[in-house]
């Protein structure tokens, strides 16, 4: 059956429903999802595409495409290819018959591509970043107009510039993760640890976040900032740090500064992860009874991120082999946990970790030494 072009006022809905949307959005699958909806309900279009550049493999791909999964093809191949390399759009009123229209995708699907309108979409420099791809358009005439083109246009040129802030604040993210395993690994050496060490002690978090009911952001979150909790130690003497026999009061002092030299080479960031990094740093020796250091924080006054990092910490110090220890089996760990619930671990943290203790070993064992 077919439909009608949307009037003024159900464009201008369409149109800020979706802004509203993508502006407060920061996951990219979902921006691209938004996109396409968008792009298919302001121009009655079928389906809708968006095609983003893979500039280090040279192809064209898009992770969202109405009806189909993920497809990749060679930059400058196909209509969307040409768009994007001319950076004009192009309109089709019969797609079988243009040569650069790539018929193999619809052999295999079984979808009949009849008209197609294929619009570049530019950053805040103005370079290209990607192309919309609409497919058979739904009124009577089943072909694409002038207005679907300036249409389509607008909503490129505000989804792409939206688009370019999503995957620039995901670029941040990922460096930040970078610089924050790579720092956690550091500070894992210098006391004689191992990097798998912070890779545990991060899954472990994760599970144990997850398991506790935090928002899947937030254990995330967690799981990158964890590596972190040891960072101060870069700065203890050797010493000190690799002492083989007992420390003495003094340099147990000294290695306990690790919390609050770790925080205050983080807490000046305004970054969140950088944030939270600086938190776990800080606090994860505090102990649920007020006993712990630096601060001698007690129950709720330490950060859940700190009381998490706690039970990862200590769960891989107890069940992973070193030159100097062997590995404790796993049910002296559990008794530990039992007499230590309440008293340095959060009540139903502890509860966590034996609920999701078989998901725990298998980390371990994944990402043994």
């Amino acid at each position: 059956m077919h439909r009608t072009d949307l009037t003024s006022d159900q464009l201008l809905a369409i149109i800020f429903d979706y802004m509203a949307k993508i502006t407060g959005e920061t996951s990219l699958d979902r921006v691209l999802v938004l996109m396409a909806n968008m792009g298919r309900e302001m121009i009655v279009a079928d389906r809708c595409t968006v095609w983003l550049i893979d500039e280090i493999r040279q192809e064209l791909y898009t992770t969202v495409a109405h009806g189909v999964k993920e497809i990749r093809i060679p930059a400058g191949s196909g209509v969307v290819g040409h768009a994007i390399a001319t950076g004009e759009p192009v309109i089709i009123e019969d797609a079988y018959a243009d040569p650069r229209h790539n018929a193999d995708n619809d052999r295999k699907s079984g979808y009949v591509t009849k008209s197609m309108i294929t619009i570049p979409f530019r950053n805040n420099d103005g370079s290209i970043i990607g192309a919309y791809q609409a497919v058979n358009k739904l009124t009577e005439s089943e072909t694409f107009t002038k207005r679907d083109m300036e249409l389509l246009s607008l909503a490129a040129s505000y989804a792409g510039k939206s688009l370019e802030s999503v995957m620039l604040h995901l670029e941040i993210a990922d460096t930040q993760r970078e610089i924050i395993s790579t720092m956690g690994e550091i500070g894992e050496l210098r006391s004689k640890e191992t990097g798998n060490h912070v890779r545990r002690v991060a899954e472990y978090s994760y599970e144990l976040a997850l398991t506790l009911g935090l928002p899947e952001r937030e254990a995330d979150v967690l799981r990158t900032a964890s590596p972190m909790h040891d960072i101060g130690k870069v700065a203890i003497p050797d010493a000190v740090l690799n002492k083989p026999g007992k420390l003495t009061d003094e340099e147990y002092d000294t290695i306990k500064a690790h919390t609050k030299i770790g925080h205050q080479l983080l807490r000046g960031s305004r970054r969140e992860l950088l944030l939270a990094a600086s938190i776990v740093a800080e606090q994860h020796h505090e102990k649920w009874d007020g006993s712990g250091y630096p601060n001698g924080l007690r129950g709720e006054e330490i950060h859940i991120y700190g009381r998490i990092t706690a039970v990862a910490d200590v769960f891989d110090a107890l069940s992973a082999e070193r030159v100097y220890k062997a590995a404790w089996p796993l049910e002296r760990i559990e008794k530990l946990f039992h007499e230590e619930r309440g008293r340095h671990f959060d009540p139903e943290i502890v509860d966590a970790f034996f609920e999701c203790l078989p998901r725990l070993v298998q980390i371990r064992d994944r990402l043994s030494d």
